[in-house]
């Protein structure tokens, strides 16, 4: 018997609703906290006399992996109104492209309205449907322009300045590090839902940090904006770091290592090749029929930092080459300080295109959405080494980096 979504959703909640919600977190003893665990530290001074809605999906959980909205719920300091979910929906049921729809959670009851791919006056009024009087948001990122919670954060200031509501962040680490910006930065004409603003690839920032970029630079009106901000967390680290549970922001998304190639590899989406969706390493194997060895031996022979590239081949289980066996290359990350994922990304595209005569770009240009121009395609097309391609943004990532130190919370 196949269940719907819908059905699938109650199955796997009904649980939640038969025994007694979490306790609210207590305040830590780690130097470590959340901005979720600062926030319920504070006895949800924040969100005091405020009627509350929270834009979160299945990464929004406590250290013992209870979901936020179930333990906020079961609180009586806070007054939570609705739930919204993104892409994937709020308790992710959905895979890439899809949403849940708009339902009754049948573990609280509360109302989960959809926002993804809405945005402007259309999502400001389902704020408004909604009756909250405060906006907050707590979903874990993977650092890539193109993951699209950060423009679900983005659609949701706009929408809730429109609508007159207030707007809380609450905020998570970065899990490949806050270092460093990398990578070209968007051309204003390529925007869309995988990238609304001028921000670099991989943008090397927190969700608070992005909303304080976001409404000093892009939003035409501010937000009345509060960021309940992480304790303990450096630039320098990765998720695991931290003792926090990984939970898949999205389907393929199943590990830190996955956040960690993503924004280099992502761009395969771009080309006819397959970037691993259907198998258990996601966009650490690429590949597609007549591929073989002589791809991984290109690629080693670069000496990119940091990485090693190892022959593989794999039979995708669904999206391109579904149920056919391809060749191609597994990413080994060996060293994570050295490595850039952004500049590994574009070497593979440079010698997968000199070493695979089927080599071609998706018809409708998808890689100029996902780079943010033309420009990578166009110059990899003219024969362009990966080290001219990257040296082609230089400039307009140096602006940007210029404007990101002016928003950064953390040392």
């Amino acid at each position: 018997m196949r269940l719907s979504r819908r059905a699938l959703l109650a199955a796997t909640t009904a649980a939640a609703s038969l025994t007694s919600a979490p306790p609210a977190q207590a305040a830590r003893p780690s130097r470590r906290r959340t901005g979720f665990e600062n926030l319920a530290a504070s006895g949800y001074a924040q969100l005091s006399g405020r009627r509350c809605g929270v834009v979160t999906n299945p990464t929004g959980v406590t250290r013992d992996v209870h979901h936020i909205v179930d333990v906020m719920h079961a609180d009586e300091r806070v007054n939570l109104g609705a739930v919204f979910g993104p892409e994937h929906g709020f308790r992710g049921t959905a895979q890439a492209g899809g949403s849940e729809g708009r339902y009754d959670d049948p573990a609280t009851g509360l109302p989960v309205y959809d926002t993804y791919l809405k945005s402007g006056q259309a999502l400001a009024d389902i704020f408004t449907t909604s009756g909250v009087d405060t906006i907050v948001f707590d979903i874990q990122d993977v650092g890539a322009r193109f993951y699209t919670y950060i423009w679900t954060l983005y659609d949701c200031m706009e929408a809730a300045q429109l609508a007159g509501k207030r707007f809380v962040v609450l905020d998570r680490p970065n899990p490949v590090t806050g270092r460093a910006a990398q990578g070209p930065v968007l051309h204003r004409e390529f925007a869309t839902f995988v990238g609304r603003q001028p921000i670099s690839q991989a943008h090397g920032m927190t969700v608070a940090e992005l909303a304080r970029l976001f409404n000093g630079e892009f939003l035409t009106t501010p937000v009345p904006l509060d960021t309940v901000l992480m304790t303990g967390w450096r630039r320098s680290e990765f998720y695991d770091a931290w003792d926090l549970p990984w939970v898949p922001p999205s389907p393929n998304m199943p590990t830190p290592d996955t956040a960690l190639v993503y924004s280099g590899t992502c761009l395969f989406e771009g080309t006819n090749l397959s970037e691993g969706r259907g198998t258990t390493r996601p966009f650490e194997l690429l590949g597609a029929e007549g591929l073989d060895g002589r791809w991984a031996a290109a690629a080693n022979e670069l000496g990119l930092p940091g990485v090693h590239f190892r022959e593989a081949y794999f039979a995708p289980t669904f999206s391109k080459f579904q149920g056919k066996t391809v060749g191609g290359i597994q990413i080994h990350v060996h060293d994570r300080p050295a490595y850039d994922p952004v500049r590994t990304g574009i070497a593979l595209l440079v010698t997968a295109k000199q070493t695979w005569s089927g080599f071609g770009w998706r018809a409708d240009n998808w890689i100029d959405k996902l780079t943010g121009s033309t420009r990578v395609r166009t110059m990899i097309d003219a024969g362009a080494s990966a080290d001219e391609v990257v040296a082609g943004w230089r400039e307009e990532l140096s602006a940007f980096r210029r404007i990101r130190r002016n928003y950064l919370l953390y040392r």
